[in-house]
């Protein structure tokens, strides 16, 4: 079981919606330090919520978000950006924008009336793009860049805010598996530096093989968490999913891997 101190980031008791409709209803959320957490479940079961609700986008309409054992709301915008980093679903970058130039704005925490743009924030940029296999791209026109590409570049921007914990929602979504696997290496990469990482995925058997830790969901609940091969069973699968499977070791990794019944 985990303790508070595993945590710099948490929920507790919240109920999130939009308008008068709850999706989160009382629901408590730790970020274990040090870990790969992949949150899953169906559709509109709330995981974009809850990360929206422990980034701050959206705000709780009871319970509360706890960074660094200090309620969220009490930090400035910019603290709060150089503590942890989100990337939404579907970003969009402005037209014309080189790599490069995208990549540093991820630096815009750092600065401020007393502090511009220094080495140190040159090397950030240089470092993030490097980290995110990116660099060869730096002076390229982001639009012009495949999807795979673009989402390591929006990547790299987050690491060049060097914040200690990187939340990412659906980072895979709409790439082939190629592209799908790539990123997701690079997400195991940043925990291997050191940086927590959350992260919304759909596929179900890639989330059990990068998984640390998983959340799975369900109608706005947490219904089960821990190292996927603790946790996942074809039980779990069929309550949650509505999908009557088998669960076998992965044959590459020994994670479970989700077999439809024929």
């Amino acid at each position: 079981m985990s303790t508070i101190t595993d945590s710099r980031l948490r929920g507790e008791g919240l109920v999130v919606g939009y308008g008068d409709t709850p999706i989160l209803d009382g629901v408590d959320a730790q970020v274990l330090d040090g870990e790969l957490t992949v949150i899953v479940g169906p559709n509109a079961c709330g995981k974009s919520t809850l990360l929206k609700a422990l980034t701050r986008m959206l705000s709780p309409t009871s319970g509360r978000v706890l960074l660094d054992d200090r309620a969220i709301g009490d930090f400035a915008p910019k603290e709060v950006a150089r503590r942890l980093g989100m990337l939404p679903q579907a970003p969009t970058a402005p037209d014309g924008i080189t790599v490069s130039d995208l990549v540093a704005r991820g630096r815009y925490p750092h600065q401020g009336l007393l502090k511009q743009w220094s080495q140190a924030d040159e090397q950030a940029v240089v470092d993030a793009l490097i980290a995110a296999g990116v660099a060869d791209l730096a002076d390229r026109d982001v639009d012009q860049l495949s999807g795979g590409q673009r989402q390591r570049v929006w990547i790299a921007m987050a690491l060049a805010q060097e914040t200690p914990i990187l939340l990412l929602d659906e980072p895979t979504t709409f790439l082939d598996i190629a592209h799908q696997v790539e990123v997701l290496n690079l997400c195991r990469d940043m925990r291997e530096r050191g940086i927590t990482v959350v992260a919304v995925l759909h596929d179900l058997n890639l989330a059990f093989r990068y998984a640390t830790r998983l959340i799975v969901m369900s109608q706005g609940a947490i219904v089960a968490e821990g190292a996927p091969k603790d946790v996942v069973t074809a039980e779990l699968i069929e309550d949650v999913f509505s999908l009557p499977c088998q669960i076998i070791d992965d044959p590459q990794t020994g994670t479970p891997l989700v077999i439809p019944l024929a």
